[in-house]
């Protein structure tokens, strides 16, 4: 008899189901391999299954399971099921999606209109209206699914990067829920989320380049596989997604009534389609250095500077708007996308030169909520053409954050055993981390 691997028994694990399965007996021969089954709620289920290996980079296994009350026949298997849960800023999302990345139920609650009208995302305000609605938002999301919680394999959860006590809300309660229905818990990076969600969508094998832009981050990433990454870039200060909110603040887009329901990236994108986007001359951040680094610092600065001396020229005072309003937004838009173009450019070339992505699979990602920006994916697009890449975008519904591609990123994350919590202190023992 052959020795047993953790391999092996996980593939029948993924299959079978984690409760049912005790032992695995493995028995070589030239083309297949048998696995008997014992299962702790039938003492009469030991049914031989046959799993057929093929050899490559990604194997799938075509089981046959003879007659048995408790599992169907090769016919219709068992749907695997993982709820993921959102709270890392200020949208409370729960969304039950299965192993095909088909979604059977979401719900998501945005906080939008109320931070509007303070003039930036608080913290203590955000948590408090993630408390309120999360029980609200999950129920929602598993009566929409039409499962039960008892039908559910995992659940996901944001556990880092985000706000603290946004964080705080969504990993205790997606904690307490395992525990309570005896499920697995499986922690989620928010950015690995964003990167991963397009293989929903998409049929994108490892390894892949991914550009990663929202109101937190701006990360350059090459991703090898679903817990292996390779930071290529990153900003040293601002973040697009902040650099555009805060620019549209300054600008006091919210007081034109066509953008008072918007956020400041959707204000600027609105505003910029009638604008001479070389109107305004705005500096090139990190032209001296040849590495993939971002920085939007700059930018905002230089922003402010030309608002200071546009309302000073125009006599512009209060809640008024400088008259050229769509020419400022359409230019400062185009500096933010060129710095993302010229770094991303960089990042293709250096991957290019190192060999670290295959001639026959040039993919570039784009994910997070500035992906969402119509400007900015059709520079890339024109990038990607020159380059010889091919852009991937998740819809523009899945770029910002939901829950959608949490529990995407459990269920990835489930059928590969990687990062699975079952152990109740372990379970206990995961926090939040803010970086």
């Amino acid at each position: 008899m052959a020795a047993l691997t953790w391999t092996k028994l996980r593939s029948a694990h993924r299959y079978l189901g984690h409760s049912n399965l005790l032992k695995a007996y493995i028995r070589h021969s030239q083309k297949h391999e048998n696995f008997c089954i014992l299962s702790i709620h039938n003492d009469r289920f030991i049914r031989p299954v046959t799993l057929s290996y093929a050899s490559r980079r990604d194997i799938r296994y075509d089981a046959r399971v003879s007659e048995s009350r408790n599992y169907a026949t090769s016919g219709s298997r068992r749907r695997q099921l993982v709820l993921g849960i959102e709270t890392s800023c200020d949208d409370t999302g729960a969304s039950v999606v299965d192993e095909k990345g088909t979604v059977l139920g979401e719900a998501l609650n945005t906080q939008q209109k109320i931070h509007l009208m303070h003039g930036g995302i608080i913290p203590p305000v955000a948590r408090r209206l993630h408390a309120a609605n999360i029980e609200t938002v999950v129920n929602m999301a598993l009566e929409r699914s039409g499962v039960s919680l008892e039908e559910i394999d995992a659940v996901a959860a944001t556990v880092k990067p985000g706000l603290p006590l946004s964080l705080a809300v969504g990993t205790e309660y997606g904690k307490q829920i395992a525990l309570n229905a005896k499920k697995p818990f499986i922690p989620i990076h928010h950015m690995e989320a964003h990167a991963l969600t397009v293989r929903m969508v998409e049929q994108i094998e490892f390894p892949f380049l991914v550009l990663l832009v929202s109101g937190g981050h701006s990360l350059l990433v090459l991703a090898h596989s679903i817990d292996r990454w390779s930071i290529i870039g990153q900003t040293v200060d601002d973040a697009p997604g902040e650099a555009l909110d805060k620019g549209a603040r300054r600008l006091k887009l919210r007081n034109i009534p066509e953008c008072s329901s918007m956020s400041g990236g959707q204000a600027i994108e609105h505003l910029a389609k009638e604008g001479n986007p070389r109107a305004y001359d705005f500096p090139t951040p990190m032209w001296k250095y040849r590495d993939c680094t971002f920085s939007f610092a700059g930018l905002k600065h230089s922003l402010l500077k030309l608002i200071t001396k546009l309302e000073e020229e125009y006599e512009v005072e209060g809640g008024n708007i400088i008259p050229p309003i769509r020419d400022v937004c359409a230019s400062y838009q185009y500096a933010i996308t060129k710095h993302l173009v010229r770094q991303t450019q960089k990042a293709m070339v250096y991957n290019d030169i190192r060999g670290l992505l295959p001639k026959e699979n040039l993919k570039l990602v784009l994910s997070g909520g500035v992906a969402c920006n119509h400007y900015i994916r059709s520079a890339l697009q024109k990038l990607c053409e020159v380059t010889g890449y091919q852009l991937l975008c998740p819809p523009p519904k899945l770029c910002t954050d939901n829950g959608i591609m949490i529990a995407w990123n459990g269920m990835e994350r489930w059928k590969a055993q990687t990062g699975v919590f079952y152990d109740e202190e372990a379970i206990k023992a995961i926090d939040i981390q803010a970086k």
